[in-house]
């Protein structure tokens, strides 16, 4: 009698692989490449796996894959033009699917991304950009909305002092502003009418 097959699937096993991964980079264990970032001479050391960059970036599988046999496995990839603090934020990413950074690096983010040809944190800088932009269009008009009704509001008070200055002579002291009249000049006399 055979049985039908079934599907074994791990929810939590994605999440759990990156997790362990990241724990074994940050000890350092079973890193078999170090990554040198330099950037107006600030430079910093970066211990990582192969097949972890390998998978997560396009750049770093050429590099590794287009290893000479001769000269043996590459131990070490220099990056100049890199900050620092972007390529922690890029191995954090890679390591873990999620970064958390300041809202003006996003755009340096991006740069990284596309520079070492990271799919993943392309697009995720992308949607955070759009929403960010989303966000301050959506704020513009709201401004914009509350401008206009402001304005409609004042422009309505606005109309009876217009008709009062009309009817005023020339030379009478409410239709000449600046000679000791207050503002409200015009409003006090229509409310005394």
């Amino acid at each position: 009698m055979e049985s039908n097959p079934v599907l074994l699937e791990s929810k939590s096993s994605p999440i759990n692989l990156l997790n362990e991964m990241q724990q074994l980079r940050l000890l350092g264990h079973l890193c078999d490449v170090t990554v040198s970032v330099e950037y107006q001479g600030v430079r910093a050391e970066f211990p990582a796996h192969k097949a972890v960059l390998a998978a997560t970036s396009k750049f770093f599988k050429e590099v590794f894959l287009n290893e000479k046999s001769a000269d043996g496995p590459r131990s070490n990839v220099f990056l100049n033009e890199v900050q620092v603090a972007d390529f922690a934020s890029f191995l954090e990413f890679v390591y873990t699917a999620r970064v958390e950074v300041e809202e003006d690096r996003v755009q340096r983010m991006l740069e990284i991304a596309e520079k070492l040809k990271c799919l993943d944190l392309s697009e995720t800088c992308f949607q955070l950009k759009r929403q960010m932009l989303e966000s301050v269009l959506l704020e513009l008009q709201n401004f914009s909305e509350s401008q206009n009704s402001e304005e409609e509001g004042t422009a309505r008070p606005s109309v009876a002092p217009a008709v009062e200055a009309e009817r005023d002579p020339p030379d009478s002291p409410v239709s000449r502003p600046g000679r000791g009249t207050s503002p409200e000049g015009p409003a006090a006399k229509s409310k005394e009418k």
